[in-house]
């Protein structure tokens, strides 16, 4: 076997309350002042508050940037770095879903590699010499797992196009994955940001560098998800729970081995519509799994028994791949997701923009089939 790496991050908490270890972490690690980057809904909604006031009964410092916004921009982060250097900050906690946590990795990466300033410069695996100001990560969706991967994205406005970083030296020291956290995701936002972590699971356990630990990571995601999404997009605290850590295992497989044509074609699509990221994961994952059946061996039946499908050793692999596909189309289905482009303002003339953006994007060649331009327009056209 040829030698593989896993970076996993260095301690996380789980279950109700874990946010109640965050006081202890932070004396422990000898931290002054904290940066919370967040965003102003987080704030209205009360959920940032729960952090703070277990700072203020502790004593501990902070300061607010409460200004990040879905599909973060370049000026989003410069304005935090601006933010975290007046506060004086020596370590952040970043608060909510992807947004904020993708944010807050780019953010602190600039603090301790102002070089990068530009934040464009960062894209791909940008050569940071020193680590990130460390970053403690709570979670307030259950989907990007950028509590535990060494990846975020942000958006170049100028350009209307996402770019994906990849930096080891920007995963969040500590993680506090806590369901009391996650209760005030309204529905919608629950099944997209599901879905996402459905995708990174199977994206993940489908690309070419998947390996033995990662297809544990993966296969066991696959199915906690599709037990628990239904569940958790109806409101109930258990589902959401299993939901959390369902969405760390596939973090904790997809950023060692990376993703695929999903995400590719997901990040122009919320970089020219303003798309939330899972809605547009989910519209496109039973089609891009049709596109990649052929390339992908076994691995179909595998998702297909982890996603439920009954007697699956009795179909022949053409039977388990498409049933597979179904079981991904229906759980979609089940919580709500439009299962074409159309609904969310997709329009045909910037199929050819949207497909040389999706060619272009670091997640597509992680696709377990090789894919040409035209075929990513063709299968743009075909959700429309």
């Amino acid at each position: 076997m040829s030698v593989k790496r896993m970076i996993l991050n260095e301690t996380s908490y789980f279950g109700q309350g874990a946010i109640q270890e965050l006081p202890g972490e932070v004396e422990t690690r000898g931290f002054k002042k904290a940066c919370i980057i967040t965003d102003e809904g987080l704030v209205k909604a009360g959920i940032v508050k729960k952090i703070t006031n277990l700072l203020d009964e502790n004593d501990l410092d902070y300061t607010i940037f409460d200004q990040i916004v879905p599909n973060p921009t370049v000026r989003d982060v410069q304005a935090g770095v601006a933010a975290c250097q007046e506060a004086q900050a020596d370590y952040i906690i970043a608060v909510g879903g992807g947004s904020p946590i993708d944010t807050a990795k780019a953010i602190g990466i600039i603090m301790t590699n102002p070089e990068f300033s530009d934040v464009v410069s960062l894209e791909g695996v940008a050569p940071t010499k020193n680590k990130s100001l460390p970053i403690l990560a709570i979670p307030t969706t259950s989907g990007t797992a950028a509590e535990v991967t060494i990846n975020y994205v942000i958006t170049d406005e100028e350009k209307k196009r996402k770019f994906v970083c990849v930096d080891p030296h920007d995963i969040p020291v500590v993680s506090f994955v806590d369901s009391d956290m996650m209760m005030g995701m309204p529905k919608d936002l629950c099944a997209a940001t599901g879905m996402d972590a459905l995708t990174h699971a199977i994206e993940g356990f489908i690309t070419p560098g998947a390996w033995l630990m990662t297809d544990m990571l993966h296969l066991k995601a696959i199915e906690i998800i599709a037990e628990s999404l239904r569940d958790a997009v109806a409101g109930d605290q258990e589902a959401r729970e299993q939901m959390a850590l369902g969405q760390y295992l596939a973090g904790m497989g997809f950023s060692n081995v990376g993703l695929g044509l999903v995400h590719g074609m997901a990040h122009p699509l919320s970089a020219r519509y303003d798309m939330a990221h899972g809605m547009a994961c989910a519209a496109l994952l039973p089609t891009v799994m049709n596109f990649n059946q052929e390339a992908t061996g076994e691995k179909y039946r595998d998702i297909a028994k982890a996603m439920g499908v009954e007697n699956v050793d009795e179909l022949s692999l053409d039977q388990a791949r498409e049933a597979a596909v179904q079981a991904v189309q229906q759980l979609g289905e089940d919580v709500g997701i439009p299962q074409a482009l159309a609904p969310l303002g997709v329009k045909e003339e910037d199929l050819k923009d949207l497909a040389q953006d999706a060619y272009a994007d670091v997640c597509t060649p992680g696709n377990p089939r090789e894919v040409t331009l035209e075929e990513i327009e063709d299968l743009y056209a075909g959700l429309l």
